[in-house]
C-alpha cells in the first residue's frame, strides 16, 4: 500500500498513488463505519457501487436505480449516508494533498522535475531564454513584494475542529509511506483514531461564528504554518540566488506581507463594530508576541557565544547596567510572577544572551499589556503599549538583532548568523508586531451619511443631495483648511455613530496594525475624499491610505474617470505623495455582467488605471479582490498573474485569499511553501518578461465578445421574469444562510438577484451542478463570432494571448465539473412544471457553450490534454472523474432533503409521519440544542435539515470550492 515518490517517477504515478491512498483511507473509514453501523455500511457500499456504475455508463437506467435506492432510505439513514460520503470526499482530498506535497518535496530535493512553474524555473528561464543577467533578476526580486490578504468571506464550509482532525490524518498519512513494521502499524492506528474522531464529530456549525472567531481561525494558520514557512522559503530563494552568483536578499527585505479583513470588513456585516476591530488587533499582536517570544527563547540556547563586536559588547553592558540598577524591583516583580526560578540572570560574559534576555522580558511585558487591553475594553491600545514599556515599533526589535547579525559576521561566525537569527530577522520584516495589517472596509454610502449629518447639523445643507462638483469643492476646501469640522456633542443616528466610533477607534490603535481603508461600491472621487476628511476629523494619525473598490461593470468602466478627477486635485495629489492603491472586484462584476464581460472589463480597467496614474507621475498598486471560484476570479495562481495586462503588476501584487482557499493554499507547510513559490515566480516574470500587448484585432473582437456575452447573460438573469423563481426553487440558495460558515449575512438587503451577494450566488449554482454564472453568455458570444468568420482569430487569440487562454481554460475546467443530468434531477424534484422550459433552455445553453469552447480550443472532449493554465492541477480530468461517484449521491440527497423540507412546510406536521425508534438516531437528531425541549422541531425536519447541511458541505468538498 505504498504511495511514496520514487526518484524516477513514471507517467501516471500521481494517480496510481492516489488510488492506493484513497483505498487505504477508504478501508479505514469503512471499518469504522461498519463497527458503528454495520447495516448502514452495507448500504453505503451499495450506493457507491451504483453511483460508480452510473458515472461510468452514464445511462438513465443506472441513474434511476441510484435515485430509487437513495429515496427508499429512512430520514435518519439519509443523515448518516450523507455524512459518510462527505467524510469520504474530505479523506479523498487529503489523499490528493499528501500526494501533491510529496511531489513538491521531491521537486525541492531535485528528485523530479517540477510539473508546474517555480522560482528556480523562472530564474533559469529569465537568464537563459530571456537573456537577463543574474544581477537584473536579483534587483527585480529585491524590489518586489506580494501581500496576501486573508478575508472573512464565508466560504469555508468545514468546522475548525474537523480541519484539525483532518490535519492529523494528512500528517500521519504522509509519514505512513516512509515507515515499515511496528512504526507503520502505529501510524495507521493514529490515522484510525483521527478518522474516527472526525466521524463522531458534529460536522454542522450550530451557531454563527463571530468576527473574533473568524480572526482566531485565521491566526491559527500563522502559528501552525505560515510563521515557520516564510523563513524557510527565504532560505530557498537565497540558495537559488547563490547558484547564480548573487548575495543573500537584503536583511530588511520581505518578499511577502500579510493582511486581513477579519474583524475589519464591516461592509454589510452589522456584527463588525468598533469594539470588534479593537479586539482582533489585540489578538493579532498577541499572536505575534507569542511567536517572537518562542523564537527569542530558542535563540538564547543558540547564542551562548562570548566573542562579539565592540558595538555588541557596548549594548550588552548598557543593558546589564540598567538592569542592575533596577535589580531589586525586578527581582521582586519576578517573584510575584513566579518565573525567577527558571529565568536565572545572564552572566555578562554572554553578551548575546544578555540582549536576548532583555528582549524576552520586554516581550513578556508586551504580552501582559495586551492581555490587560483585552480585559479592559475602554483602554487605549496604543496608549497602554506606550506607557507599559512594551514593544510598539518593530524597529526596537530589529535593531539589536541586526547588531547581533553584524557582530557574528565580523567575527567570521557566518554559519551561526545565517541560521536561526537570520530566520527571526526575516520573520520580523515579514510580520512586524501586527502579524498582518488589518484593512478596514465600509460601503461608500455610509460615509456619505456621516458627512451629510455634519453639514445638516451645521446648517450648511444636505451633503447627500449635492451634485459631485459641489461635494468635491466642499471636501477640498475643508481639507485645505485648518478648522475642525465635526462639532462635539453632535446628534447622530446609530448608523452614523458606529461609523464615527470606528474612525475614533482607529486613532487609538497602533498604526502598524492597520492596513488600508477600503471603500466598497466606490463610484466617485468624493467617496475617497470623504474618508480622508473623516480620518482627519477623528484624529487618525498617520492617516490610513484610502483605497476605492470598483466592483460593478459600470463602476469599472467609470474608474479611470474617477481617478483622473482625484489625481487632478492638487491637494490630494500632494497628500498621496506619488503612490496610490485601487482595488478591483471580481465577484460583483461577474455577478453583474457574466464572467467573460467582467474579465474583459477588469483587463481594460487595469490598463487604463495604470495609464492614468502614469500621466500624473503616480505609481499605482492594484489590489485584486479575487474569490476562490472561477465565477469570482479564482483560478491557478501562476496563470492568473501571468495573464494580467502588461505593466499592471510592476513588482507589487496585493490579492485576497478567501474562505476555503486559505486552507488550500496555506493550510499545510509543503503546500504553503509551494504557494509562496508560485506567487514569487509569477510576479517576477510579470516584471521581467511581461506578456506582449494584444493585437488590435484581438481587442476589437474581445470587445464584441464581451458585449454579446453580457447582453445574453443579463437577458437571462435580470430580464427573464421567471428566472429568480427558478433559481430559488432549483437550488439551496434560501438555505445557505443557515450554514453558519461566516458572520456576514448572505444578502445586503431583501430583494432579488440584485441584492444577493456574489458568494451565495455562485455557491448555490455550484451545489446544483449547473455552474451557470461561470459560462452563461459565452457560448452565444463565441457562436456569433464563429458565424461571422472569426474562428481563425479566436484560435489565434487562444494560442497566443495568455488572458484569453486562461479565460477559456478556466471556463473549460468548470464545464467539466458541471453535470446537466444532475441539474435536471434537481429541477424534476423541486421546480414547478411551468418553469421547466427555462431549465431546458439553460441546459441547452450549457451544451452549446461546451461545443463552442471545444471548437475554439480544438479538443474532442473537455480537459483532453491539459493546457498550460490547467497544468497546475495535474491529471485534472481523472481527478474530477474519481470524485464524481462520491458527489452524485450527495446531490441526490440534497434535492430530496429540500423537497422533504418544502413539503413539510406546505403540509405541516399532519402531512408527515416519522417516529425514529433507534436510541442512537434519536440522539443524532438532537445534537442541536435548539431542536430539543419545548418548541423543538419535528424529528423529520431535524433529519432533513441536518442531511441538507451535510450535503452542502460534502458537495463543496467534492467541487473543492463553495463560493
Amino acid at each position: 500500500m505504498s504511495f511514496g515518490i520514487s526518484s524516477e517517477p513514471r507517467a501516471g504515478q500521481f494517480l496510481t498513488g492516489l488510488r492506493d491512498d484513497a483505498s487505504l483511507l477508504r478501508q479505514i473509514f469503512f471499518s469504522i463505519l461498519h463497527h458503528h453501523h454495520p447495516k448502514l455500511a452495507t448500504k453505503v457500499g451499495v450506493i457507491y457501487a451504483l453511483s460508480q456504475a452510473w458515472c461510468t455508463n452514464e445511462s438513465e437506467s443506472e441513474l434511476n436505480l441510484l435515485v430509487d435506492y437513495i429515496t427508499a432510505l429512512q430520514p435518519e439513514e439519509r443523515i448518516l449516508v450523507a455524512s459518510s460520503f462527505s467524510h469520504m470526499l474530505n479523506l479523498h482530498n487529503l489523499t490528493e494533498e499528501v500526494n501533491s506535497s510529496q511531489i513538491g518535496r521531491a521537486v525541492r530535493l531535485g528528485e523530479m522535475d517540477s510539473p508546474t512553474r517555480d522560482t528556480n524555473h523562472s530564474f533559469l528561464k529569465l537568464t537563459t531564454v530571456n537573456g537577463l543577467t543574474p544581477q537584473q533578476v536579483y534587483d527585480a526580486l529585491c524590489n518586489q513584494t506580494v501581500e496576501l490578504v486573508l478575508t472573512a468571506h464565508p466560504t469555508q464550509a468545514l468546522r475548525a475542529s474537523l480541519l484539525k482532525k483532518y490535519a492529523v490524518v494528512r500528517r500521519e498519512l504522509d509519514t505512513h509511506s516512509k515507515q515499515g513494521g511496528y512504526e507503520q502499524i502505529e501510524t495507521r492506528a493514529a490515522i484510525e483514531a483521527a478518522v474516527q474522531a472526525a466521524w463522531r464529530t458534529d460536522e454542522i456549525r450550530r451557531s454563527k461564528p463571530t468576527p473574533q472567531d473568524e480572526m482566531r481561525s485565521g491566526l491559527s494558520y500563522f502559528s501552525t504554518v505560515i510563521f515557520d514557512v516564510v523563513p524557510a522559503f527565504h532560505r530557498r530563494i537565497d540558495t537559488a540566488l547563490a547558484k547564480m552568483g548573487q548575495p543573500l536578499l537584503p536583511l530588511d527585505k520581505a518578499l511577502f506581507k500579510f493582511g486581513s479583513w477579519m474583524g475589519g470588513d464591516r461592509d454589510g456585516n452589522p456584527n463588525v463594530t468598533a469594539e470588534t476591530t479593537r479586539d482582533v488587533v489585540v489578538l493579532a499582536r498577541l499572536e505575534a508576541v507569542n511567536s517572537y517570544f518562542r523564537q527569542v527563547e530558542n535563540l538564547m540556547f543558540d547564542l551562548s557565544i562570548w566573542r562579539c563586536s565592540s558595538e555588541m559588547k557596548e549594548l550588552a553592558e548598557r543593558i546589564a547596567a540598567a538592569e542592575s540598577r533596577e535589580a531589586a524591583r525586578v527581582a521582586e516583580e519576578r517573584k510575584k510572577r513566579n518565573y525567577a526560578d527558571f529565568w536565572a540572570p545572564i552572566p555578562s560574559t554572554e553578551p548575546f544572551r544578555v540582549v536576548l534576555s532583555h528582549m524576552r522580558d520586554r516581550l513578556y511585558n508586551t504580552r501582559q499589556v495586551l492581555h490587560q487591553c483585552l480585559i479592559h475594553p475602554n483602554m487605549s491600545v496604543r496608549g497602554a503599549l506606550e506607557e507599559g514599556g512594551a514593544y510598539l515599533d518593530i524597529e526596537d526589535m530589529a535593531r539589536p538583532l541586526q547588531l547581533m547579525y553584524d557582530s557574528l559576521i565580523s567575527t567570521h561566525d557566518e554559519s551561526v548568523a545565517n541560521a536561526r537569527l537570520l530566520d527571526l530577522l526575516r520573520q520580523i520584516r515579514t510580520f512586524g508586531l501586527s502579524l498582518m495589517g488589518l484593512d478596514i472596509r465600509q460601503e461608500s454610502t455610509r460615509h456619505t451619511e456621516v458627512v451629510d449629518a455634519i453639514t445638516t447639523y451645521l446648517g450648511l445643507g444636505s451633503y447627500a443631495s449635492w451634485d459631485e462638483a459641489k461635494r468635491l469643492k466642499f471636501l477640498t476646501d475643508e481639507l485645505q483648511g485648518k478648522r475642525p469640522l465635526m462639532p462635539p456633542g453632535m446628534d447622530m443616528n446609530p448608523d452614523v455613530k458606529e461609523v464615527v466610533a470606528t474612525f475614533r477607534m482607529l486613532s487609538e490603535l497602533p498604526h502598524d496594525s492597520l492596513g488600508a481603508y477600503i471603500i466598497s461600491m466606490a463610484k466617485t472621487a468624493s467617496d475617497v475624499l470623504a474618508v480622508v476628511l473623516l480620518q482627519r476629523e477623528t484624529g487618525v494619525r498617520p492617516a490610513l491610505r484610502v483605497v476605492p473598490l470598483f466592483e460593478t461593470l459600470e463602476d469599472l468602466n467609470n474608474a479611470p474617470d474617477t481617478m483622473t478627477t482625484l489625481f487632478s486635485n492638487d491637494w490630494y495629489r500632494s497628500h498621496i505623495n506619488g503612490l496610490h492603491e485601487c482595488m478591483i472586484g471580481y465577484s460583483d462584476s461577474g455577478k453583474d455582467a457574466g464572467r467573460l464581460a467582467a474579465a474583459w472589463a477588469l483587463y481594460e480597467t487595469q490598463e487604463k488605471l495604470v495609464s492614468v496614474a502614469a500621466k500624473w507621475g503616480i505609481r499605482l498598486v492594484l489590489f485584486h479582490g479575487r474569490g476562490g471560484t472561477v465565477g469570482r476570479g479564482g483560478g491557478p495562481t501562476h496563470m492568473a498573474i501571468r495573464s494580467q495586462p502588461s505593466g499592471t503588476i510592476n513588482g507589487h501584487l496585493r490579492v485576497t485569499v478567501q474562505g476555503e482557499i486559505i486552507e488550500q493554499q496555506l493550510g499545510e507547510k509543503e503546500v504553503c511553501f509551494r504557494t509562496l513559490d508560485l506567487y514569487t515566480s509569477a510576479v517576477l516574470e510579470a516584471a521581467l518578461d511581461p506578456p506582449p500587448a494584444p493585437r488590435q484585432e484581438w481587442r476589437d473582437l474581445m470587445t464584441v465578445l464581451a458585449a454579446d456575452s453580457c447582453e445574453m447573460y443579463r437577458s437571462v438573469v435580470y430580464q427573464t421574469p421567471e428566472f429568480y423563481e427558478y433559481f430559488m426553487q432549483s437550488t439551496a440558495a434560501s438555505e445557505l444562510g443557515r450554514l453558519n460558515i461566516g458572520s456576514r449575512p448572505s444578502s445586503r438587503k431583501q430583494g432579488g438577484i440584485e441584492t444577493l451577494r456574489a458568494i451565495p450566488w455562485i455557491f448555490a449554482w455550484t451545489q446544483q451542478r449547473l455552474h451557470l454564472p461561470v459560462w452563461l453568455g459565452i457560448g452565444e458570444a463565441l457562436e456569433k463570432a464563429i458565424d461571422k468568420g472569426h474562428q481563425p482569430v479566436l484560435e489565434d487569440m487562444y494560442a497566443n494571448w495568455p488572458f484569453f487562454t486562461s479565460t477559456l481554460d478556466l471556463v473549460e475546467m468548470v464545464l467539466a465539473k458541471a453535470d446537466a443530468r444532475l441539474s435536471a434531477f434537481y429541477e424534476s424534484t423541486l421546480v414547478d412544471k411551468d418553469l421547466a422550459p427555462l431549465g431546458a433552455r439553460l441546459r441547452s445553453l450549457l451544451a452549446k457553450t461546451k461545443e463552442k469552447i471545444l471548437t475554439v480550443v480544438h479538443k474532442n472532449a473537455l480537459l483532453d490534454g491539459n493546457t498550460p493554465s490547467q497544468m497546475s492541477i495535474p491529471n485534472l480530468k481523472e481527478k474530477i472523474w474519481l470524485r464524481n461517484p462520491y458527489v452524485a449521491p450527495l446531490n441526490i440527497l440534497q434535492a430530496l432533503s429540500l423537497k422533504g423540507l418544502r413539503k413539510f412546510r406546505e403540509l405541516g406536521q399532519s402531512g408527515v409521519e416519522y417516529n425514529p425508534a433507534d436510541p442512537e438516531i434519536i440522539d443524532l437528531l438532537s445534537r442541536d440544542p435548539h431542536k430539543k425541549g419545548e418548541g423543538a422541531q419535528h424529528p423529520f425536519v431535524s433529519a432533513m435539515d441536518d442531511c441538507l447541511m451535510i450535503t452542502i458541505k460534502g458537495i463543496a468538498a467534492g467541487m473543492q470550492n463553495t463560493g
